[in-house]
């Protein structure tokens, strides 16, 4: 890519995120990139017009070079999952510290899990744990209080409030049925 490829980038303001930048990418696709704290670095995604989303990471004092890492669609979703998922996290903490023996877990639903495809109310999860799956993270996008009709995917990242006890047998659900 040549500072000749692209128009000159949109200033977007993103939740909690300043200056991200969008460029057009004439027969390739979008830029979105931001520094990162310290100013040396830029860090952001190229969504290119097939589909394909890139990880780029360049110098703030040139752009135009990057390292540039293809990520596949489950990839991309894991990663936005991993992203977003301690914001919410620290959240739920901050909202339930005052309850003793109340926690909030993390837990992924696996390729091989016996619920990948499978509504939420096969687990019978509250009634078997005394647990709640309170949230769902799904490509970057917080999905709250999923009904018992929702379909998980492999990927979905779990956020289950409970006991320990039964957040442990929740894992052990979600893993072994």
């Amino acid at each position: 890519m040549n500072k000749h490829d692209h128009t000159s980038p949109d200033r977007r303001g993103y939740a909690g995120v300043v200056n991200v930048e969008v460029t057009r990418l004439p027969g390739i696709g979008v830029r979105k990139d931001f520094p990162v704290k310290g100013g040396r670095r830029r860090i952001g995604v190229i969504d290119h017009k097939d589909g394909t989303i890139y990880l780029i990471v360049s110098k703030a004092d040139n752009p135009e070079a990057t390292d540039q890492i293809p990520l596949s669609a489950s990839e991309a979703a894991a990663l936005a999952n991993l992203l977003g998922a301690p914001q919410l996290i620290a959240q739920l903490r901050d909202e339930h510290r005052d309850f003793d023996g109340v926690n909030t877990r993390q837990l992924l639903i696996l390729d091989d899990s016996p619920y990948a495809g499978r509504p939420l109310g096969d687990t019978e999860m509250r009634s078997r744990t005394r647990c709640s799956i309170v949230a769902i993270m799904r490509g970057g996008t917080v999905i709250p209080s999923p009904g018992p009709d929702f379909l998980f995917a492999a990927g979905d990242l779990l956020v289950v409030v409970g006991t320990a006890e039964g957040l442990e047998a929740a894992a052990k659900i979600l893993t072994d049925g």
